[in-house]
């Protein structure tokens, strides 16, 4: 089976939840270690010993994921890249897979590079936190395997193997810094709603995060929400005279995307039981990459169509 860099656009209704790939929980302590590796790291391969499998199907997140795997990452590496590529494998006497969430927030999967062993090579790494998941590829039982990861090499022999292909290009980068403003705030925070003046649109085609993302978004988030949850939920709505579009990348990694929730051509994400963490917010425009004056709100009260 091929290995696979695949852009998870994982989207959701206003005030509906995820579809089952939020089983996996990146955010989640890991289950066996933590560990920061600096390129050039010894010993290489740096190794992890623990049990494959778990009790959720890899499928959830796209049907090219395989196996069965732990809700909660077996691994976190913190990695400072340099010059060399980065392999991480797993090494077992039964059909392992391999689940790995890269600092770009795409899921890499991967099944039998190496035999009957899972092997994902980025051959040019990015600095961040990987969170890496080993499965059980028939069923949900657990047994022993050997996590491996190595600048030198996927396998035993010493050569390279396969490798993940670069990852989806969408020009939609949520890690970068937001255009307009970072702001923190906590359940029950005042003035409600919070807003923000700033331009809608971009020049990015949103519906590739898929369904039912849509409009022309900008490359950086426009606000970054780093948001401390309590019993509301949380509302995220346009302004404008314009026909505007909303992309939101929430604190489990999601995509959440609405066009005209909030009537009057204005669109509104709706978390009813919203987590704690950091939202990053693109406002876009439906129809072209012009840019439009909106306000954006930020509320924990519903709203009617203005």
């Amino acid at each position: 089976m091929t290995s696979l860099a695949r852009l998870l656009a994982a989207t959701a209704l206003v005030a509906a939840t995820p579809f089952a790939a939020q089983a996996q929980d990146f955010n989640a302590e890991p289950t066996y270690e933590t560990v920061t590796l600096s390129s050039g790291f010894t010993p290489d391969p740096y190794s992890v010993s623990l049990s494959a499998g778990g009790s959720i199907a890899a499928s959830s997140i796209s049907e090219d994921c395989y196996g069965y795997i732990a809700n909660a990452p077996d691994v976190r590496l913190n990695y400072e890249s340099g010059s060399l590529p980065l392999y991480i494998s797993a090494v077992s006497e039964g059909d392992t897979t391999l689940v790995v969430n890269g600092p770009d927030g795409l899921w890499y999967c991967n099944d039998d590079s190496s035999g009957i062993n899972p092997l994902v090579w980025f051959d040019v790494p990015q600095t961040g936190q990987y969170d890496i998941w080993v499965g059980n590829y028939s069923d949900e039982s657990l047994f022993d395997a050997t996590l491996q990861i190595s600048e030198l090499s996927g396998d035993s022999a010493g050569e390279p193997i396969d490798y993940v292909d670069p990852p989806l290009d969408t020009g939609i980068d949520f890690g970068a810094e937001p255009t307009y403003e970072t702001v923190s705030l906590t359940a029950g925070f005042t003035p409600d709603p919070y807003t923000v003046s700033l331009s809608s649109g971009g020049s990015n085609d949103a519906s590739q995060l898929g369904s039912p993302c849509t409009g022309y978004v900008a490359s950086a988030p426009d606000v970054r929400l780093n948001y401390e949850a309590g019993s509301f939920p949380l509302y995220i709505r346009t302004r404008a005279d314009a026909d505007t579009t909303l992309a939101v990348n929430g604190p489990d990694g999601q995509w959440y995307c609405d066009d005209d929730g909030a009537g009057n051509l204005n669109a509104q994400v709706w978390f009813d039981a919203p987590q704690s963490g950091q939202y990053d917010i693109f406002v876009g425009t439906y129809a072209s990459a012009d840019l439009h004056a909106t306000t954006l709100e930020i509320s924990e009260l519903a709203t009617t169509a203005k």
